[in-house]
């Protein structure tokens, strides 16, 4: 009911509908994929971090949506806490190895299979660690002995570690400089500008078959001003406002329906 009232197709705000290739490529967005493509082939260990709800996961699932499958062999793993174990066991399910014979048997397993990759299949890994922040002392030190081949002179895999702002606080530690040193690129979400705020709401609205008419240029300041330049922030005061704003027979998204959508979210 609520997309008829305004012709839109789907509700473009809801992350599961909008397709990745219509994307809205903000600053952030390119900077981070920018350096994911220097990444995928000079390989070694990128850092990405944001705030949460800043897009990087969405960014990165981009990102894997364009590599060819056939050149590049892309895994992806999402941590809350475990434990150096059940890393390794996680890590060794996605590649597909056994996880018996302990750490030390996994540990040559996957280190084989990342080998295998970069030089038989010519696929080498980019596996990306999203929710980094949580990676114990154990699990870090441990990535660094991983990328360790050929005397430390080959780089046969890229990481990516995603996580929240704090995790360059816990890589600034001096227990974990061997590897700080190692990161090869590293990007800190800025968010969008009140600029982008606004074309990210109407880029949204036009995917969906709708247009900025269906909302005034008030009502879009108002957005940017209390989202701060969030996108998970403006996904779900617009998910509210469109609610609304149908809800009260509005033609147009006006700033009472934005204000009504913000106490909605606890925002205001």
């Amino acid at each position: 009911m609520y997309n008829d009232h305004y012709a839109l197709a789907f509700n473009p705000f809801d992350k599961q509908q909008l397709p990745e290739k219509d994307c809205f490529r903000s600053r952030d967005f390119n900077e981070m994929t920018s350096r994911l493509d220097y990444l995928k082939d000079t390989r070694g260990i990128g850092l990405f971090t944001a705030s949460p709800g800043m897009g990087k996961t969405y960014a990165l699932r981009c990102f894997s949506k364009s590599l060819n499958p056939n050149l590049y062999h892309m895994e992806y793993i999402c941590l809350s806490t475990v434990s150096v174990a059940e890393f390794y066991k996680q890590l060794c399910a996605i590649l597909g190895v056994s996880s018996k014979g302990g750490k030390p048997g996994m540990f040559r397993a996957i280190q084989d299979q990342v080998w295998y990759l970069y030089h038989e299949k010519r696929q080498p890994l980019l596996l990306a660690v999203d929710e980094a922040q949580y990676l114990s002392t154990g699990i870090l030190n441990d990535l660094k002995m991983i990328l360790n081949y050929g005397y430390d002179s080959v780089n046969c895999f890229t990481l990516i570690l995603c996580g929240e702002s704090h995790l360059n606080a816990t890589l600034s530690r001096p227990m974990h400089e061997a590897l700080r040193q190692r990161i090869t690129v590293h990007y800190n979400y800025q968010g969008l500008s009140d600029e982008e705020s606004v074309a990210y709401i109407v880029h949204k609205l036009e995917r969906a078959g709708s247009s900025k008419a269906v909302i005034d240029d008030a009502a879009l300041r108002a957005v940017a001003g209390h989202a701060h330049g969030n996108p998970r922030l403006i996904d779900n005061i617009m998910s509210d406002a469109v609610a609304i704003g149908a809800q009260t027979s509005k033609k147009t998204i006006d700033t009472e329906v934005i204000l009504a959508a913000v106490n909605n979210q606890n925002l205001g």
